[in-house]
């Protein structure tokens, strides 16, 4: 499995819910690496970088007045197929059809409501992270535990 950062973007719902933590809380437990990690509010503008495949979508206003609603966390996550693994914690947009113990299915109701965004391919996760992230805000480093979350074949 090959090592992979992937972004996450805990949305004005889940800060304002005091999520936060426990979220952030899930991915450090299943040993995803935190290489980046900010608090932001998101403008207009970021939003229509964001989302740039929707802002010509009927639904696109209301979304962007969700997000740019309050503040956000957004995080880069590295680890062995961490974009499969994040999208798998997250569970289903709709919290409604999310299962117990993902995320959204423990803390959501909702499907525009749905606590955090992940990205869903590489290619995304390489064209969303430099969206909040400059290359010098990516860091790199070993730490103690990196042994003991999985086998040397499996990085």
């Amino acid at each position: 499995m090959a090592l992979e950062r992937t972004f996450v973007l805990l949305k004005p719902d889940a800060v304002a819910r005091r999520l936060a933590g426990e979220i952030l809380g899930r991915f450090e437990a299943k040993s995803l690496k935190i290489v980046a990690l900010k608090m932001l509010q998101v403008t207009a503008e970021l939003s229509k970088q964001h989302y740039a495949e929707h802002v010509h979508k009927g639904f696109y206003p209301l979304l962007e007045e969700f997000i740019t609603s309050g503040p956000v966390v957004a995080i880069v996550l590295e680890g062995p197929g961490a974009i499969g693994v994040v999208r798998t914690m997250l569970g289903p947009t709709n919290g409604r059809d999310a299962a117990p113990g993902t995320i959204r299915g423990d803390f959501g109701l909702s499907r525009q409501m749905n606590l955090v965004h992940g990205s869903d391919s590489p290619e995304a996760a390489a064209r969303e992270i430099p969206i909040y992230f400059k290359p010098e805000e990516l860091l790199t480093y070993s730490a103690s535990l990196d042994p003991w979350t999985c086998a040397g074949d499996e990085k």
